[in-house]
């Protein structure tokens, strides 16, 4: 942790508004991107980063300063995001059940479509189809794969992150990029026949 950083936590502690404008300003862009890159919901995500620096200022006084405040933070988002979507997934299968029994009501099952900072317009297909896979590989595959492709953190931020090895991070990785290959290849094989019954 630098010595700047280690200064405006001390002033945060000690009950100073200003740094915690400053920390808000300082990180607000890195955890909004982490939670819409999970979430794919920008509503959402607007919601739970709001969540994230709530519990920052509510547990300041707790934070030793063992890890960097970012790592702290993306723990933090990461932990809510995760959470958000479980509640989400439990609320579609209640919604589901209600249905079985008659009750009425549509309940959205595919995700919104969300714009993501760090996607060029011209991406925003691709970007869709990968977030879309994304969705589909294990949780600890998914955090390692957003972490390091689309937040460019290296294995040993990971695995700091994480709280695991830097070695179970190069791990995860791999396992993540095999799990996405197959779900995209399955994808680009369908994309031919899409193209060929437009032409029709």
């Amino acid at each position: 942790m630098n010595q700047s950083e280690a200064e405006l936590i001390k002033k945060l502690q000690q009950g100073e508004q200003q740094s915690f404008a400053d920390i808000v300003g300082l990180y607000q862009d890195m955890v909004y991107n982490t939670v819409v890159s999970i979430v794919q919901n920008e509503l959402d995500a607007e919601d739970i980063t709001q969540e994230v620096f709530l519990q920052v200022y509510q547990s300041i006084g707790s934070f030793k300063g063992e890890a960097k405040l970012s790592t702290w933070l993306y723990r933090i988002a990461i932990a809510k995001a995760l959470d958000s979507e479980k509640k989400k997934k439990r609320k579609k299968r209640f919604a589901f059940i209600q249905n079985l029994f008659g009750e009425h009501g549509e309940e959205q099952y595919n995700p919104v479509e969300f714009n993501h900072p760090g996607v060029q317009l011209e991406n925003k297909e691709n970007a869709a189809v990968l977030f879309k896979a994304l969705k589909q590989i294990p949780e600890n595959q998914r955090i390692a794969f957003t972490l390091n492709k689309i937040e460019g953190l290296n294995n040993q931020e990971i695995a700091a992150i994480m709280n695991t090895s830097f070695y179970a991070v190069e791990s995860l990785l791999a396992r993540a990029k095999s799990s996405l290959k197959k779900s995209l290849k399955n994808y680009y094989l369908q994309e031919p026949n899409k193209k060929n019954s437009h032409e029709k």
